[in-house]
């Protein structure tokens, strides 16, 4: 099965049995926060992306995407090269160039803040860029109501059972149920862990299929 938008919320109001006005215009949040805990919590190859992009000599910042949640890779083509930089805390890429204004090839990166990576050295040439990523696609939230994404078509249970712990959170419902969702959430996370960061991201020819106790 899938969720659509509508069918996700009125999934939610039916277990809750509430339609109180204040509640129904925060449906929307409980969905957006349980798809910020997938996201996070599960790595899946589906969400994995691919940008070029260019640095500009003596410019030691590069612009990070809208929709970028953590770095796979980030590479440099230097003469013809494929060179790949190394991810490093911004206090060392600063320390190992403290002098901005003196340029050569660059060796490490790191987040800078919202907006930038820093490079250092500082860029001493434009050089051809791509970036390996792990991105925030688009919530379910954001398209028509019965339009579908990939977590409510290959994740529903997880994404309803998120959405009802913050539901019922919000309601300040029984511990005991809260907890009862929130351990159905959980099972669904392993079998999504199971799949994201065991089956996915495995080689079954070099180390054998992944086995684990099944849940």
């Amino acid at each position: 099965m899938s969720y659509t938008l509508t069918t996700l919320k009125t999934a939610i109001q039916d277990y809750t049995e509430n339609t109180e006005t204040t509640f129904v215009s925060h449906l929307r949040d409980f969905v957006r926060s349980t798809e910020n805990r997938l996201f996070k919590m599960v790595d899946f190859e589906y969400f994995r992306k691919n940008v070029t992009s260019a640095t500009s000599s003596s410019d030691r910042f590069l612009s990070v995407p809208d929709d970028y949640l953590a770095s796979f890779s980030l590479s440099i083509t230097n003469s013809s090269n494929i060179e790949f930089l190394l991810e490093k805390d911004v206090n060392f890429v600063q320390e190992y160039h403290p002098n901005p204004s003196v340029t050569g090839v660059p060796r490490y990166y790191a987040r800078f803040d919202v907006d930038n990576f820093i490079i250092s050295p500082t860029p001493n040439s434009n050089y051809p860029v791509e970036l390996h990523y792990y991105y925030r696609p688009a919530s379910l939230t954001a398209g028509a109501d019965s339009g579908t994404t990939w977590l409510s078509t290959n994740a529903p249970y997880a994404l309803f059972f998120g959405a009802l712990v913050d539901a019922y959170i919000f309601m300040k419902g029984e511990s005991d149920l809260i907890q009862q969702y929130e351990k159905r959430f959980m099972d669904q996370l392993t079998r999504l862990k199971d799949y994201g960061e065991a089956r996915e991201n495995s080689d079954a020819y070099t180390d054998g299929l992944p086995r684990s106790p099944r849940t």
